[in-house]
């Protein structure tokens, strides 16, 4: 089988993109199927049969779900779905017959998902149904947050991206000298330096509050640097502005991430119960103590990415994000990105 024909297998092909979601699967499903040692008889009406292999219908009806295909497109996603069954097995064949199921990379990777598969299966067992938020808590979490809602900034920000090798004492010195990002940018052309320029907005809905009282407390037109790994931002603070976000705006937003909370709380405590009562031995004691001792580390690092603004003092260390602002990382906070 060529490499066109795989590729024309994965590509979406309509609004369900149902050989997609078959496709995306097949080397999984050679793997596990053949790793239980032969053929298997599969339950449900057959709808086809592939070199003696059958495709049932609990097969189709599966596809079909996954896909959230609406009653009315059912006719023409279910006969799509079927070939694209077809061609899964065809691909489970060749796989088989390759011996690619024997790949250790592959049989680990499936091991992974079906561990991965079998934990969430038994969590969403535990946890049960989890109740929505009402409308009394989702006004109590607008009105205990107004830097989100009611009270929400944008910054607006002008950009100068370099490689992080580029930076240095002399290009700091000139923006410690600099009154504008153009002049900055100026020097960069002097000293042809490549960068790339770019815009971008902020709320303070999307940073944690770390961030944004950095932000709220530098004066328009302030220039500071954050460094992202092999590149470095050089930045210019061009506007602060409200931009209220009223309760009937803020609504499902926020009773999503209530929603999401509750459950995330259900599964910790279900964890936390875990560990209590299993015995769990780290054999790498580096390992283990390390990895455990970093992660708040970590977070703390990340709340703090904001180098000190040039031609200002640098503010003090920020200290670990305490309990109300996690859930402003929980909610998903970009941070200056």
């Amino acid at each position: 089988m060529n490499h066109s024909h795989i590729a024309r297998l994965i590509a979406p092909i309509s609004v369900f993109s149902p050989r997609l979601l078959c496709a995306g699967l097949v080397l999984l499903t050679a793997v596990s199927l053949s790793a239980c040692g032969g053929k298997e008889k599969k339950p449900g009406q057959a709808l086809a049969s592939v070199n003696g292999e059958e495709i049932t219908v609990l097969q189709l009806n599966e596809e079909l779900q996954r896909a959230n295909v609406q009653a009315a497109q059912q006719e023409v996603a279910s006969k799509q779905l079927l070939e694209s069954l077809i061609d899964r097995q065809l691909l489970l064949n060749e796989a088989v017959k390759e011996k690619v199921d024997r790949d250790p990379k592959v049989v680990q990777a499936v091991e992974r998902a079906k561990a991965l598969i079998i934990a969430q299966a038994y969590m969403q067992k535990r946890i049960g149904t989890i109740t929505r938020p009402t409308k009394a808590e989702v006004e109590d979490y607008y009105n205990k947050n107004p830097q989100f809602f009611s009270q929400r900034k944008q910054f607006d920000m002008r950009e100068l991206v370099i490689a992080s090798a580029d930076m240095n004492d002399q290009l700091k010195a000139a923006m410690d000298a600099a009154k504008s990002l153009d002049d900055v940018a100026a020097w960069l052309d002097n000293n042809k330096v490549k960068y790339a320029r770019t815009q971008l907005s902020r709320t303070s809905a999307d940073l944690a509050p770390e961030l944004s009282a950095k932000l709220l407390a530098m004066p328009k037109g302030q220039l500071f640097i954050i460094r992202e790994g092999d590149r470095t931002l050089l930045i210019s603070l061009a506007d602060i502005r409200d931009n209220p976000a009223s309760l009937a705006q803020a609504a499902p937003q926020i009773e999503q991430f209530l929603f999401n909370k509750k459950t995330k709380d259900s599964a910790d405590a279900e964890l936390k119960r875990l560990r209590a009562t299993a015995k769990i031995d780290y054999l790498n004691k580096d390992a283990g103590g390390k990895a455990a001792a970093s992660a708040p580390a970590a977070a703390a690092a990340a709340v703090a990415s904001v180098a000190a603004p040039v031609n200002t003092p640098a503010p003090a260390a920020a200290a670990p994000a305490a309990s109300g602002s996690s859930e402003a990382n929980d909610r998903g906070v970009a941070g200056l990105k």
